[in-house]
């Protein structure tokens, strides 16, 4: 951490949380946590909070409720600066600044009826807009299917262009603050965070909550009873278990032309002819040293990248000390 730059960004994903399947509060709990455990970490190597939150960003997904996932970015600004302020005590302005980019939600998107999915992006990037977000990534609408298509691809840009010059969105900051049920549900949302947060630190925080299976069955929970309501129709997707169509529309899918990976392989072939394997070799020692000694592994990587040490040969060296991770499951 002290290796850092100035300029360094520190990224912290909730995406992945969500798209697992873990509710509104679980993202934004879980995220937290996370957060919490990174900058307990930063302090005890001897940084200023004020050195490094200011560089701290986040990486959220918005999902199909609206009011909810406009809730839940405002009170995810509202917990930041709590937590920069009360906890740890930062001074800096920019240190309780929320930063957040936001992904809409492909795991919400559905293969029945794709063309649906356009609409289903275009409500989840409003949301974004509407809670905040100060930059925004729009999925495709085919990406149930396969890898976008160009076509896919350009359309999900000019939803975000059409949102951003032609809805006047933009013009205000925290637009919906202030209507009753808004300003209700976040704090609600809020509340119930910080619940969360607290059971969390109760285990000694993120990484021992990790380490004992909590987090992970608190999702797969949550992932089950959502699919559950879906199978039983209690929670309504349209196309798939309501409104479904006999003759769908069929799009042209993206196909990955076979060449590439021709000409990948000989490009692969080529950089282990010309580049120095005793370097590699010597490097990829002392990254498995690393691993083996629990020492930071992120100069030893760099180092080993640095002498064209491929992808594969660096995570086959770390996969020979740590093995294959395989989750416990606890019913």
């Amino acid at each position: 951490v002290r290796e850092m730059p100035k300029w360094y960004p520190i990224s912290i994903s909730g995406y992945h949380i969500r798209e697992a399947g873990a509710t509104a509060v679980q993202e934004l709990a879980f995220t937290f946590s996370n957060a919490i455990e990174y900058t307990k970490e930063a302090l005890g190597r001897g940084m200023k909070v004020d050195e490094f939150a200011p560089r701290m960003s986040f990486f959220l997904v918005s999902r199909n409720d609206f009011f909810e996932e406009i809730a839940k970015f405002r009170a995810a600004r509202r917990i930041w600066s709590k937590l920069m302020s009360d906890r740890f005590e930062a001074t800096k302005p920019e240190s309780k600044k929320l930063k957040f980019h936001v992904q809409t939600s492909g795991e919400t998107l559905t293969a029945q009826q794709p063309e649906n999915n356009v609409v289903r992006i275009t409500l989840q990037a409003l949301a974004a807009i509407l809670g905040g977000a100060q930059s925004i990534h729009t999925n495709s609408r085919d990406e149930a299917l396969s890898l976008p298509t160009e076509e896919s691809v350009k359309l999900a840009l000019r939803t975000q262009q059409i949102l951003a010059h032609e809805s006047g969105t933009s013009r205000t900051v925290d637009p919906l603050g202030g209507g009753y049920y808004i300003e209700h549900l976040t704090s609600v949302l809020e509340e119930e965070t910080w619940k969360l947060i607290e059971k969390v630190e109760g285990f000694g925080g993120a990484l021992r909550a990790i380490e004992n299976g909590f987090i992970q069955n608190e999702i797969h929970d949550s992932a089950y009873r959502y699919q559950k309501e879906i199978d039983e129709g209690k929670r309504a997707v349209v196309g798939v278990n309501k409104f479904m169509d006999k003759d769908e529309l069929k799009l042209e899918t993206y196909r990955v032309d076979p060449k590439i990976a021709e000409v990948q392989a000989r490009k692969l072939k080529l950089l282990k002819e010309t580049r120095d394997d005793h370097k590699v070799a010597a490097d990829l020692r002392i990254l498995e040293k690393a691993a083996d000694d629990s020492s930071n592994l992120v100069p030893a990587i760099f180092g080993a990248a640095r002498d064209q040490a491929t992808t594969g040969e660096i995570s086959q060296t770390l996969h020979g000390v740590f093995g294959e991770y395989k989750h416990s499951v606890k019913i």
